[in-house]
């Protein structure tokens, strides 16, 4: 009820939502548009496609003797469907032109980072944890606007060899592979917008950060750098003191002894073409009332905070 509340404060156009289990006909996905719904937002339009999370495709990967793992998987998960992504919109979905390239080899990828183990081992094996998807919204009869969406893995855990954390940085790294014409796939002509969780700053914490910074930098794209005052005032340890990133820009809160600090890791990078009228992360003071729409802090129904930015979509 919380995340519908604070959804619904929001009351966004389009929703891109990660964590999410996928089920047969999208059950769960619509329970919580309408759970939104009596909230007081409605969202005309759901969306979602199978995640690679717990998908067991993998041949040759599980030894008889040992029981299975999550990180068996295509992308860590104790079942197939777990943790996926999805849409909410307002707008309508072309879903006839939506591409979904979540079974993209990672082997395949331009200059990917694989890690060093036997090569029977990537023969199969995806670049997407979850998923890489290009999702046209409708903006009227010949306008549309592309949703270049994906979920990365964490660079960290994993089965070692390095294997998450550089798959972390190719899960990202594709992106730029697709806006640069080097990918089979063609990328749109038509404007885009990437929204999606790296899970990688482009500055502090684990992971290969060039990877982000390059994304941030491209041509293609602009980065609104949305901001919130509760980042500010939740950057209190002295991880959080040391970062080299601006800790406005923060979106999720991994407080320690167990967390590596409050990180920017959650991303809406609309097209260079677009205008931006605003952008923020929604992340009141502790003495703000919208603050009880994040719940207990020290039990939140999410640690990370809700992106939002808010672009000028009229036709120029």
């Amino acid at each position: 009820m919380q995340k519908a509340d604070l959804i619904a404060h929001i009351a966004p156009d389009i929703l891109v939502l990660s964590g999410l289990d996928h089920d047969h006909g999208l059950a769960t996905l619509t329970a919580f548009r309408d759970l939104i719904t009596r909230q007081g937002h409605e969202f005309a339009h759901v969306f979602a496609l199978p995640s690679n999370a717990g998908l067991l495709d993998r041949a040759g990967q599980i030894a008889p003797q040992r029981r299975r793992s999550p990180d068996d998987a295509q992308g860590y998960g104790h079942f197939r469907g777990e943790r996926s992504l999805a849409i909410l919109s307002r707008l309508p979905i072309d879903t006839t032109e939506a591409r979904d390239f979540s079974a993209f080899l990672w082997r395949d990828l331009p200059g990917a980072k694989l890690p060093s183990v036997p090569p029977d081992r990537l023969s199969d094996q995806r670049l997407s944890s979850t998923g890489h998807w290009d999702v046209p919204v409708l903006l009227d009869h010949d306008r549309k606007l592309h949703l270049l969406i994906y979920q990365a893995g964490p660079p960290v855990f994993g089965p070692g060899d390095g294997w998450n954390r550089n798959r972390n940085h190719d899960e990202t790294a594709f992106w730029l592979a697709y806006l640069d014409q080097r990918l089979p796939m063609t990328a749109p002509d038509a404007p885009v917008v990437l929204m999606g969780g790296s899970n990688l700053d482009p500055f502090d914490g684990d992971g290969l950060h060039q990877a982000m910074r390059r994304v941030l930098d491209h041509p293609r794209l602009q980065d609104p750098q949305p901001t919130s005052k509760g980042a500010i005032d939740a950057a209190t340890t002295e991880m959080d003191r040391a970062q080299s990133g601006p800790p406005e820009r923060d979106t999720v809160h991994w407080p320690q002894p167990n967390g590596p600090g409050n990180l920017r890791v959650s991303y809406i990078l609309p097209d260079a073409r677009l205008s931006v009228r605003d952008a923020a992360v929604f992340w009141p003071s502790a003495n703000d009332p919208d603050a009880a729409l994040l719940g207990d802090p020290d039990e939140p129904p999410t640690r990370h905070r809700l992106v939002w930015v808010d672009l000028d979509l009229m036709p120029p």
